[in-house]
């Protein structure tokens, strides 16, 4: 895989255990930065971290305010939960975002929660949202994404009968802005989910860890790519990586090995509580240097 493009750097502010107003402080300080290119948030609808009972915003309503106070950064949901909202209204939604942002949305979607996570389960049960077999999920997904993509694209009704989706007389009014639809990021690194990727994704995001292990899976999109016939490198690689505010050289050198191994979106993962001008920090201490001691390497 050889993608030898500028890296693309972003930010992801979890709406958990935080304000409102402290998101979008950074929000706004990022707009006005061009080296942060793109923005986040996740979709949890309770918090997978620290106090159970916190709070946790829902992640496409806040979207849309943050798309509305904000005038340049690419915007998303990293990833959304096929599991919370049917697709019909899932488009619905995104193309309503991609309007207000007046075109700035890249739409992540992923299976949702893994079976053997209790912490992000729990969501589910308390708001009454069924869970379904890994199978089931990974099958859903890929009907959502072509239910989703016809959704904004097909000017005029259709029915669906999928194996897990049927719809009758859908149709998507208005449509996005972005043309001919938001590019589609997709986020896993199971193999049943790479093949989702392969045929449906413009981006493929995996959450950070094992940077040997990213490399392994993004191997194995190349191989389903080849054998549905797609271009690999049509498909750009995106991994999130934390940031240490006390030990920036160990993100420098995340970021450096992410890089070198062909991921060229990056997405700065910020823990709260965000430091004063931390959008202008993630710039200069960790964008710009990464870049120089890239570069001298």
């Amino acid at each position: 895989m050889t993608q030898p493009l500028t890296p693309r750097f972003g930010i992801m502010t979890a709406p958990a255990q935080v304000d409102y107003h402290h998101i979008l402080r950074v929000w706004r300080e990022a707009d006005t930065i061009p080296e942060i290119e793109h923005a986040w948030l996740f979709d949890h609808l309770m918090p997978i971290g620290g106090d159970p009972n916190g709070v946790a915003y829902e992640g496409w309503t806040l979207l849309s305010a943050l798309a509305a106070h904000t005038q340049r950064l690419r915007l998303g949901v990293l990833v959304t939960s096929n599991r919370i909202r049917p697709p019909a209204l899932l488009a619905k939604i995104a193309a309503t975002v991609d309007v207000v942002s007046g075109g700035r949305l890249d739409f992540g979607i992923g299976v949702g929660s893994r079976p053997g996570h209790p912490v992000a389960r729990r969501e589910y049960e308390a708001h009454g949202l069924p869970f379904h077999d890994t199978a089931h999920a990974v099958g859903s997904l890929a009907e959502a994404c072509t239910v989703i993509r016809r959704l904004w694209t097909e000017t005029a009704p259709f029915d669906f009968n999928g194996t897990h989706i049927q719809l009758t007389g859908a149709f998507g009014n208005p449509k996005p802005v972005q043309r001919p639809h938001p590019p589609i990021l997709i986020g896993g690194r199971a193999s049943s989910t790479l093949r989702v990727v392969a045929e449906h994704a413009d981006l493929w995001n995996i959450p950070g860890g094992d940077i040997g292990d990213a490399v392994e899976r993004s191997a194995l999109l190349d191989r389903y790519c080849a054998e549905i016939g797609r271009d690999p490198d049509s498909i750009t690689r995106s991994i999130v990586l934390p940031v240490s505010y006390g030990d920036p050289d160990a993100t420098r050198d995340a970021i450096g090995e992410a890089i070198d191994a062909g991921f060229q979106h990056i997405i700065l993962g910020l823990a709260a509580p965000y430091p004063d001008n931390v959008a202008r920090w993630v710039a200069e201490e960790l964008i710009t240097a990464s870049a120089k001691e890239h570069h001298s390497a």
